[in-house]
C-alpha cells in the first residue's frame, strides 16, 4: 500500500510539473518570442492592413470576386484546385491539390474550361493565356501571379477602372517581386489594393 501511494504521489508531481511547463510556461515563452519585433507580423499571419482594418494576408492568394463579371476590375489569382467552379474562387479555409497527373482526362477537361474563360475574359486568344493561369498550384492559395498573367489582365482592368493602360503596368512593375526561386512574380492582393487606390476607392 505505501509503494502504491508513493508512485501514486510521484505521477501527480509528474503531471504537475509538465503541466506547468508544457501548459503554461512553453505557451507563454512562444507567445513572448511572437512579439519580438521583426517577428510580430509573421506570428499574426502576415496580415495585410488598410486603414486599420485586415484585408487579407500576403501569403495566402484570395481570387476577388466581381460584383459585376461584365465589369471586372481585379486582378485574379491562380485557380484554387478545390474550387467548385473551374476559375474559383476556392475557399482560403482549405488548401490542396488535386493530384491529378497531367495525362489525367478531368485535369485536362478543366484546363481546357480554364483557358477559355479566362481567354473570354480577357479578350485574347487561348492560345495567349500562360500556363499559370490555368494551373492550380499544390496548395490552391498562391499570392503572385507570373509576370505574364499579370499583362494578360492589364488591358481589361484599366477599361474598367478608368485607368490609363500606362498607370496599370506602373503599378504591376510595382507589385513585382520574386514569387519563387530567382522567379519575378506579381502579388495580387497588393497590386489590387493599389489599383482601388489610384482609380479613387471605386471599386
Amino acid at each position: 500500500m505505501n509503494t502504491l501511494v508513493k508512485q501514486t504521489w510521484a505521477g501527480l508531481r509528474v503531471l504537475l510539473v509538465m503541466t506547468v511547463l508544457l501548459g503554461i510556461l512553453y505557451p507563454l515563452a512562444v507567445w513572448a518570442i511572437a512579439r519580438i519585433p521583426g517577428l510580430e507580423g509573421n506570428a499574426e499571419g502576415s496580415l495585410v492592413t488598410q486603414n486599420g482594418q485586415a484585408v487579407g494576408s500576403s501569403l495566402i492568394g484570395v481570387d476577388p470576386v466581381p460584383a459585376d463579371p461584365a465589369k471586372d476590375p481585379w486582378f485574379h489569382n491562380r485557380p484554387s484546385a478545390l474550387a467548385k467552379d473551374a476559375l474559383g474562387p476556392g475557399d482560403p479555409s482549405t488548401s490542396g491539390a488535386s493530384n491529378k497527373g497531367p495525362y489525367n482526362e478531368d485535369l485536362v477537361k478543366t484546363i481546357q474550361e480554364r483557358r477559355a474563360a479566362i481567354a473570354q475574359r480577357e479578350g485574347v486568344s487561348p492560345d495567349q493565356v500562360p500556363p499559370d493561369a490555368v494551373t492550380a498550384s499544390g496548395s490552391g492559395l498562391d499570392p503572385a501571379i507570373s509576370v505574364a498573367y499579370a499583362d494578360l489582365q492589364i488591358a481589361r482592368v484599366a477599361r474598367n477602372t478608368g485607368l490609363p493602360v500606362d498607370r496599370v503596368k506602373q503599378l504591376v512593375d510595382q507589385n513585382t517581386s520574386g514569387a519563387g526561386i530567382g522567379v519575378p512574380g506579381v502579388d495580387v492582393l497588393p497590386l489590387n489594393l493599389a489599383v482601388r487606390a489610384a482609380a479613387g476607392g471605386a471599386h
